[in-house]
């Protein structure tokens, strides 16, 4: 689950990580209002919206009066921003954070991520803050420095030292860049983050040791615990489809093709779509139903895709292990009267219950095409939508 920037900021803030005053704004006038509450003669408007790039977008802006705040504020508002983790759809910004400026001296990058070549948590430095860590990474890799840090003992003192030395942060601030970074790892750990990103962390002409920006996304199987979190989701930053999945417990992403694809595990389901492309056509979406789907289960899965105006033909590739392929063919023989498919429909059942599964489809009187391998049923859905 991501959260926006001045929400993970309250979070770091909470634990003890210096970060810029400013609060969020959803109106030009409370824009305005805020800016006036802030002790800086230079205000930062920023776009609030679930991805990052925003500053090349132009949804960043200086300001150097309450004039340019109200006109920063007008234009960004309501603005469609298109950034390289948008889209080209992008996304429109319903709410800003209006923030105190500083005197930046220095950028830097921190980041802490999951490493599963290790199965701990990694902590990432460069002095290239204010970058993508991608493109440094591809370009400068020797200017990232990582710190494994083992579970029992935690982010200990001499790694973060290590890492301010190794990224040249300053002599005298060497303190304050291990308490960040510190506090920084102990909000990662207890509020059951998946990535923690300060880009850029900044040194200031005061002395000080800020996260100029703050990115946190979570694990959304530990939010049951991070109720607190749980309540910061912003659902207009989510797709509907996505939405109405996660009611029901179903991993679905929602993607450009045609071809709706109903799936049980996640690696399946990944081979499926790679296969569909293998055979010239496009997946509409990744949808695992899971290891225990129901009838009701798959009925709202197809209602899912079939939302989806995109959507020419449906194929099901089950693989029935915990889950019977009998119970798959009564949920799409059901799913299939309750919504009136008239789309083509490939279905590829294989496992428990197979032989079971397969006479319930062919027995159902629907228009249901079966499929004897994943490969078959592929190219039989790609035929048929073109």
């Amino acid at each position: 689950m991501n959260i926006h920037e001045y929400q993970g900021k309250e979070i770091l803030r909470s634990y003890g990580v210096n970060v810029p005053n400013g609060h969020v704004a959803y109106t030009v006038d409370e824009a305005v209002e805020v800016a006036q509450k802030l002790d800086s003669p230079v205000k930062v408007v920023k776009a609030q919206i679930h991805a990052g790039g925003r500053g090349k977008a132009g949804g960043v802006k200086i300001a150097k009066n309450l004039d340019e705040v109200r006109t920063y504020a007008n234009e960004i508002l309501g603005k469609t921003l298109v950034t390289h983790q948008t889209g080209p759809e992008g996304k429109e910004v319903k709410r800003l954070l209006i923030e105190e400026g500083c005197d930046i001296q220095k950028e830097y990058y921190v980041g802490l991520v999951m490493d599963r070549a290790t199965s701990r948590v990694v902590m990432m430095a460069s002095e290239e803050g204010g970058t993508e860590i991608e493109e440094v990474a591809e370009a400068t890799p020797e200017k990232i420095f990582k710190e494994v840090i083992d579970p029992v003992v935690g982010l200990s003192g001499y790694q973060a030292r290590r890492l301010a030395f190794n990224i040249n942060i300053p002599h005298e601030l060497m303190g304050k860049a291990v308490k960040f970074m510190t506090s920084l790892y102990s909000a990662f750990v207890e509020k059951d983050c998946s990535i923690a990103e300060i880009n850029p962390l900044v040194t200031t002409g005061d002395g000080q040791v800020l996260a100029l920006d703050a990115k946190l996304n979570f694990d959304d199987n530990a939010l049951f615990r991070q109720k607190d979190v749980q309540e910061l989701r912003d659902l207009d930053e989510e797709d509907e489809k996505e939405i109405e999945a996660s009611k029901y417990d179903l991993s679905y992403i929602s993607l450009d093709g045609n071809i709706g694809c109903m799936v049980n595990g996640a690696g399946l389901a990944m081979s499926t779509m790679d296969i569909i492309k293998h055979y010239g056509g496009d997946p509409a979406n990744f949808l695992d139903v899971g290891g225990g789907a129901t009838a009701e289960k798959v009925t709202e899965a197809f209602k899912i895709i079939l939302s989806d105006p995109n959507v020419k033909g449906i194929f099901v590739n089950i693989f029935g292990g915990i889950m019977k392929c009998d119970v798959i063919a009564e949920g799409v023989v059901e799913a299939t009267k309750q919504v009136g498919l008239e789309l083509p429909l490939v279905v590829r059942l294989e496992g428990t219950n197979v032989e079971l599964g397969k006479k319930i489809l062919d027995e159902s009187g629907l228009n249901i095409t079966s499929a004897g391998s994943m490969a078959d049923g592929a190219e039989k859905i790609v035929s048929m939508v073109k």
